[in-house]
């Protein structure tokens, strides 16, 4: 019995062919249980912390570039501000009627051949007034300038002006200057204001009521033909 077990073992084993091929498909099989496989997909790691920094990095930039951009605006507004703001030029500087200041004695009416006188026109109301200035001259003038100032009281503003000679004779303007709107009619060059009684105007709205018209006056400067200069003046009582 013992003799007979071990001959049989052996014939077994000569007798045995493994498959080779199947030991091969099993042994691989085990070796892929245990690798992890490669279609696991594996969280964010490494990669994400770098993507925040290098987004953050590219923000900042365009914060940056937008601020630049706004300083530089804001920059060229500043100087154009600047420049809008320059005060503009005096009305003298830039051709304005000439004015003489307010006489402080008292004016003559009369000087060789030229008088003149003042008054506020009777037509005169509550609301609107016209101061007429008399100029009488006993012989041609070769230059004239006569001035008609109206204090700045309540609500003085300008409504037009006229003379008696013609008007492409003379340069006309109404401006406010030193507390007065002033009307000036200044004889063109080359003209002559011929003897006679010749009349100036100049109208103005005020505030309602009785205005005093003391702080008005005028003059006039002429020159002869002989070439001498004469002047008058003249001041304006209570009235409208």
């Amino acid at each position: 019995m013992d003799e007979e077990l071990p001959r049989r073992l052996r014939g077994a084993a000569q007798a045995h062919r493994p498959d080779r091929e199947r030991m091969l498909a099993r042994v691989e099989r085990g070796m892929t249980r245990d690798r992890p496989s490669s279609r696991v997909s594996r969280p964010p790691r490494a990669a994400t912390p770098w993507l925040r920094v290098a987004g953050a990095t590219a923000a900042v930039c365009g914060v940056l570039a937008v601020g630049a951009l706004a300083v530089t605006s804001a920059g060229d507004g500043g100087s154009q501000g600047q420049r809008a703001a320059a005060p503009p030029a005096s009305p003298t500087a830039t051709g304005g009627a000439a004015t003489q200041p307010v006489p402080g004695g008292a004016l003559r009416s009369e000087d060789g051949p030229l008088w003149t006188d003042g008054a506020v026109d009777p037509h005169s109301n509550a609301y609107w007034a016209q101061s007429n200035v008399t100029l009488k001259t006993a012989e041609r003038l070769s230059s004239l300038t006569v001035e008609l100032r109206i204090a700045l009281t309540g609500g003085v503003s300008t409504t037009g002006s006229w003379r008696s000679l013609p008007e492409e004779d003379f340069s006309v303007s109404a401006t406010e200057d030193g507390g007065f709107l002033v009307y000036r009619w200044a004889l063109k060059p080359g003209r002559t204001v011929p003897a006679g009684t010749h009349m100036f105007a100049g109208q103005y709205n005020h505030a309602e009521g009785e205005r005093d018209a003391t702080g008005d006056y005028l003059t006039a400067h002429a020159v002869r033909t002989s070439g001498q200069r004469v002047s008058v003046g003249d001041r304006f009582g209570r009235d409208h």
